[in-house]
């Protein structure tokens, strides 16, 4: 059997390895195409900030590991996938019996002039880490206060850029927590000495000599260094001429494989079932690939194996503060939630209830209850008593998960 892996991030490598484990006689090949090992884009601003060296970036350590393993690895750029086998760029082919797409995703740049100028940068890969690290601490512009730029403002403000964060939305991490913790996290930056812009749009950078000004409508700010974090989107360019079926990612059916027998999808690229709402979305963070690589690999092997879906998940450290969200954070219609607010020490809990079953909740300092609100979420356990206790109090999260797990009996598909 050959297996083709194409994509060496987290999903791509650690299907490598289980197929490596599962089917020992096969064939093992995993295509990437950046000029590096394999490693984690989540760990890239821990190289800006100085904390870990470039190997620390690294997802697997010591030069002879993919060998080892029995694992060929391959430094190209595929250009076509076909029947049985891919095209190279530069024209050879490779033959698979079993194929896995986990070519992830890019940074996206909204159509703002100027955003081509020198000094402003990305930060999504490797190289583009470096080129940040190589200006140097200065004042800096970031554009965008989602998910990904709150972990690139720890890096930046960390090495002691004189920070500007800009963001079109009304709060930082719009589509992560809701306006009271996006404020409250807006407050703790501004505490720390970074400067935060909401409800602001960029409408353009131009460059005089060696510094940049980005205009906001109003001021004008100038810069050394602009950083622009708005997003992501799936590598679908590689499948454009194929019968696979996307969407806003590659569709995968409940073994992750494709609408083409014999493909399968993972991690960045791939628009799985959502465990909360049973719809099929895109998760693009580390743990959900790394589910990914696991499954499709065990399917590929032919052990069946059906995804059980994935819940939405964020955790973000900002600035010495950390706060995270669940599944269905927003709510539903008709749903009830429960919410602990103490804004003078930066601590929130918001619980969200369908019926007695937890969907969803946001916490902002309050770092203990993370892994027992993933479980409540993704268990699906019905909460009976235990909603009205969490109504009144919702910090009994711990007693709520050892009373409905217990009774029910260990749920293998929470760390699963």
């Amino acid at each position: 059997m050959r297996h083709l892996i194409v994509g060496n991030g987290p999903a791509g490598v650690i299907a490598a390895e289980a197929l490596r484990r599962l089917d020992a006689d096969s064939q093992v090949t995993l295509i990437g195409d950046e000029p590096e090992p394999p490693y984690s884009r989540m760990a890239l601003p821990y190289l800006m900030s100085g904390s870990i060296q470039e190997s620390g970036t690294h997802l697997r350590h010591g030069e002879g590991h993919y060998a080892e393993q029995g694992i060929e690895r391959l430094q190209a750029r595929v250009a076509q996938v076909q029947d049985s086998r891919v095209v190279m760029e530069n024209g050879d082919t490779l033959p698979w019996d079993r194929l896995l797409l986990a070519t992830g995703s890019r940074a996206v740049r909204p159509p703002i002039p100027g955003l081509d100028l020198p000094g402003v940068e990305n930060c999504w890969t490797l190289a583009d880490a470096r080129n940040i690290m190589q200006r140097g601490a200065k004042r800096t512009v970031l554009i965008g206060a989602g998910f990904i730029g709150s972990i690139i403002l720890e890096a930046l403000a960390q090495r002691g850029d004189d920070l500007t964060i800009i963001e079109v939305g009304d709060r930082m991490v719009p589509r992560m927590m809701d306006a009271v913790a996006g404020n409250m996290l807006r407050r703790w930056c501004e505490s720390k000495g970074v400067r935060v812009l909401t409800s602001t749009r960029v409408q353009g950078i131009t460059s005089a000599g060696s510094e940049l000004r980005v205009d906001t409508g109003g001021d004008a700010i100038p810069a050394e260094l602009v950083i622009c974090a708005t997003g992501v989107t799936p590598n679908l360019e590689l499948i454009q001429d194929t019968d696979i079926r996307t969407d806003s990612g590659i569709l995968v059916d409940q073994y992750l494989q494709t609408s083409v027998p014999g493909i399968y999808a993972a991690g960045d690229v791939c628009q799985g079932r959502d465990y909360s709402t049973g719809e099929y979305s895109v998760h693009a963070i580390q743990p959900t690939a790394a589910d990914h690589g696991r499954i499709a690999a065990m399917n590929m092997a032919g052990r069946e194996c059906l995804y059980q879906g994935s819940v939405s998940m964020n955790v973000l450290a900002t600035l010495g503060l950390v706060s995270s969200s669940f599944g269905l954070w927003q709510g539903v219609a008709d749903g009830e939630q429960s919410r602990l607010l103490d804004e003078e020490h930066y601590r929130y809990l918001c619980l969200q209830f369908e019926e007695d079953r937890l969907i969803g909740a946001q916490a902002i300092g309050m770092t203990q209850h993370i892994g027992v609100l993933r479980g409540l979420i993704q268990t699906g356990s019905r909460l009976g008593r235990w909603k009205q206790r969490l109504q009144d109090n919702p910090l009994r999260v711990m007693e709520a998960y050892l009373g409905c797990t217990q009774a029910v009996g260990y749920n293998a598909r929470v760390f699963a």
